[in-house]
């Protein structure tokens, strides 16, 4: 009986020591940590291309509408045809030279001939407007000087053969040099000046019968040029400056 108490309790301690070494055994082992659940991967969706606000129109550049250049201070622009405050051009033939660089041209060798002639005769009809100090000088016929035939050399200006012809005439000339248009500006002819005969009153010339939109000296005589230098008193009206323009 005590043989198998003891054997009893062999056993039950073997069991105990064999569960305290497994125990044991269990924590001191060192865990490896676990990986992360693998998710499964997806491919990204595209993205939304986002919607831009319409791209703003190019807003054009440039003078508003209206405002004009500068302008000749006088009532003709170069003694070309008279604006009025807008743009006016006349209506010439086909062959009517197109305005010159003066100072890029140079006088040829071959020689013409062109009628010139100056006429102041609208003052005739407006004398109560005259000036008092200048009625005297206005001829009878108004001639200053009528159709004349003269020579001139190939690349010479109306302004050139106005210059030599008063000269050789003796007639009293006063011009100057208008940048703006880069043209000579004649201001009087026979001591008759611009304003003289009103705020519309001054020199135009015309050529042929049409009154170019540019300087005197810009425009380059042909042969058989008529060129007539005319005192307007009212921007070109009394003379039919600005009805050849308009119609």
């Amino acid at each position: 009986m005590r043989k198998r108490n003891r054997l009893l309790s062999v056993l039950l301690a073997a069991l105990v020591l064999t569960a305290c070494l497994q125990g044991c055994s269990a924590g001191g082992e060192s865990k490896q940590p676990s990986e992360p659940p693998t998710e499964t991967a997806t491919a990204p969706l595209p993205s939304e291309t986002p919607t831009l606000p319409d791209a703003a129109e190019p807003k054009e550049t440039g003078s508003p509408a209206g405002v004009q250049g500068p302008t000749e201070t006088g009532v003709l622009p170069a003694n070309g045809v008279g604006n009025g405050g807008k743009e006016q051009t006349a209506k010439p033939a086909t062959d009517t030279p197109v305005p010159e660089n003066p100072q890029a041209t140079t006088a040829g060798t071959k020689s013409y001939t062109c009628t010139v002639s100056i006429s102041c005769a609208t003052i005739l009809d407006n004398m109560d407007t005259c000036d008092e100090n200048k009625v005297e000088l206005v001829p009878d016929d108004g001639w200053l000087l009528k159709p004349t035939t003269v020579s001139f050399q190939e690349g010479e200006s109306a302004f050139d053969v106005l210059q030599r012809t008063c000269r050789e005439k003796s007639i009293h000339m006063e011009s100057s040099f208008t940048p703006i248009y880069n043209s000579a500006y004649i201001e009087g002819i026979g001591n008759i000046y611009e304003f003289d005969v009103g705020n519309l009153s001054g020199w135009m010339y015309h050529v042929n019968g049409w009154f170019p939109n540019y300087g005197c000296s810009r425009y380059q005589l042909q042969d058989g040029d008529e060129v007539a230098w005319v005192y307007t008193c009212d921007l070109g009206d009394d003379i039919g400056g600005r009805n050849v323009l308009e119609g």
